[in-house]
Formats: C-alpha cells, sequence, structure tokens
C-alpha cells in the first residue's frame, strides 16, 4: 500500500493519483498551449505503455495519462522526456500557461501561443524551482471575448486593438460597415459621419473593414492586464491594471507581480487575497517602478512568508 510522502512526491512532479486506487493520472505539459502531431503520437504510445490508454484533457490544456501505476512513473518520465515531453503542473508555484487560438483566430489580436511559448520557457521552466506563497495562473487571451477568461488567471493578459479612424476619409455611408460590423454597437453614423463611442471594447473586429480606410487596419494592439483573478471555492475577478499596457511591458510587469506575490503574500495565499490586504494602490505602485528587479535576487532567496 502507498504511503501518503510516496503519493506526495509524485503529485509534486505531475501525477495525481486516481481516485479508490493505486494509479495516477500524469499531466504532459504544452509549451505555449499546443502539442504538435508527434507529441500527440508520443502522448498515446505512454498511454498505451504506462496508462489504461486513456488521455483526458485539463482545464490549463495539458494532456493527463490516466491509469499509471507507482512502479511506472519514472520509467514514463524518461520515455517522455527522451521525446522532448514533460510531466508537471501542480505545486505552488507557476502553473502551465494557458492560451486561447488567437494566433489562428479570427478574433484574435495578436500571437496569443507565441507570447505563451516565449512565457512558458522563461518563466514556467525558468522559475520552475521557485517556491511561491501559492499557485500562481497565467492566462493569455487574444481579444476581449475572453475566451481564455484572462480575469480568472493571478495573471491575465488580453488583446485591446483601438480603432484607428480618420473622420476626415468618412464618406458617411448609409449603410455604414463599420456600425453593421461592430459587436459593442459602440460605432454609428450621426450627421453623415462615423462616431465610435467610449463603450468600445477595444477588440479589432472593424479595423480594416473600411473600403474607404476611415479605419485602418495598422491600428496599434496594447494589452489589458488583469491581476489577482482565481475561480473555484473562492472566486475573485481579476483587477485591471489601470492603463492599457505594450508588448515588451508585459514580460517585466509578470515578473514584478512574481516578485511582489513571494515578497509580500503569505503561505498557502492566493495573489488576489494578498492584493485585496495590502490595496490596490501599493500594488501598482511597485509593478510600475523598478524597484522589485532591482531586488530580484535578494526577494528570491527569501522564503516564503509565514503568518
Amino acid at each position: 500500500m502507498l504511503k501518503p510522502d510516496q503519493i506526495a512526491a509524485v503529485k509534486a512532479r505531475g501525477f495525481l493519483i486516481n481516485r479508490g486506487t493505486e494509479l495516477f493520472s500524469g499531466r504532459i505539459v504544452p509549451a505555449g498551449a499546443v502539442f504538435s502531431a508527434e507529441d500527440l503520437r508520443t502522448i498515446s504510445e505512454i498511454a498505451e505503455k504506462y496508462g489504461n490508454g486513456k488521455v483526458a484533457f485539463t482545464s490549463r490544456l495539458a494532456a493527463e495519462v490516466v491509469g499509471i501505476p507507482f512502479e511506472k512513473i519514472d520509467e514514463a518520465c524518461v520515455y517522455a522526456a527522451e521525446r522532448g515531453l514533460y510531466f508537471g503542473g501542480t505545486g505552488a508555484k507557476i502553473r502551465p500557461i494557458t492560451a486561447c487560438k488567437g494566433t489562428t483566430c479570427v478574433y484574435g489580436n495578436y500571437d496569443t501561443q507565441a507570447l505563451a511559448k516565449e512565457l512558458h520557457e522563461k518563466y514556467y521552466i525558468g522559475w520552475a524551482d521557485v517556491k511561491l506563497p501559492h499557485k500562481f495562473k497565467i492566462g493569455i487571451g487574444g481579444c476581449p471575448n475572453s475566451c481564455m477568461k484572462p480575469s480568472l488567471n493571478d495573471f491575465g493578459v488580453e488583446g485591446r486593438r483601438a480603432p484607428n479612424f480618420e473622420v476626415s476619409d468618412c464618406r458617411g455611408c448609409k449603410v455604414c460597415i463599420i456600425e453593421k460590423s461592430c459587436p459593442s454597437k459602440a460605432a454609428h453614423v450621426e450627421n453623415g459621419k462615423l462616431v465610435i463611442g467610449e463603450n468600445c471594447l477595444q477588440c479589432g473586429v472593424c479595423t480594416g473593414k473600411c473600403p474607404f480606410k476611415a479605419v485602418r487596419h495598422e491600428s496599434d494592439v496594447r494589452y489589458r492586464i488583469y491581476v489577482g483573478g482565481t475561480w473555484g471555492k473562492h472566486t475573485r475577478m481579476g483587477t485591471p491594471l489601470s492603463r492599457l499596457v505594450t508588448r515588451e511591458e508585459i514580460e517585466p510587469l509578470l515578473e514584478k507581480t512574481m516578485l511582489w506575490f513571494k515578497e509580500n503574500a503569505y503561505q498557502k495565499e492566493r495573489l488576489g487575497k494578498a492584493i485585496d490586504r495590502i490595496g490596490v494602490e501599493a500594488f501598482e505602485a511597485a509593478v510600475f517602478s523598478d524597484d522589485l528587479l532591482n531586488r530580484k535576487a535578494e526577494i528570491l532567496a527569501q522564503p516564503v512568508k509565514t503568518r
């Protein structure tokens, strides 16, 4: 019979016990929220060789191989690693980074999977040994449709594309394609000219559609950042930062958010709870300055705070 410490040890490696058995489901984490065809063939082989032949997908897009005996876990890990795949995705650290299909979606404002892969390599892998106060989830969304639910992650990214509208090029068409295509009903023709209201979601749907180029396609992409979102037993909508950010700001903001989390949160306290306890203004002041990055080595060397 397996001992609790054996079950806990393999859980930290991405293997969760199947209820009522001594078998485990092992989570294989995709880089950039995408598996290749070869990856999927390998996952099928692992399921047949070491599990019960079944594969389930988790809410964070990992492939979970079901029914692996405890004594076969090490062998399964070696087999996967030799083929460029790795088990993981549990514990008080950065969890697998998820992304919507904004890379190929008609509504996607940027390459979501490329950003997810970049963050996967730099933080999920690069910070694998960093012990955080609690789990830390990152969600990458391509537009305000919010399919990936960025606002329900500890750090969520949502791509926005504000209309680049030039009123002098507007012909005031009787049937305006911009007005017709706007999902938020923010665009309408008034007194012979297009007007875009303050309720514009900056979803990017209208960009490039005007035949007279009044709303241009080359609109800049900006990013809404949400922090402290959670979903489950305790739900908290992520707090949107007070301004949209550029692509270059995303990674420094993510890193500073995790450093702030490590320095300020107590053990088993989620980021959102720590923000509510200390205050959004104090959090924003910290992540929009460079102090946390200047003290990075010091913060990472600190143990997690206990109450």
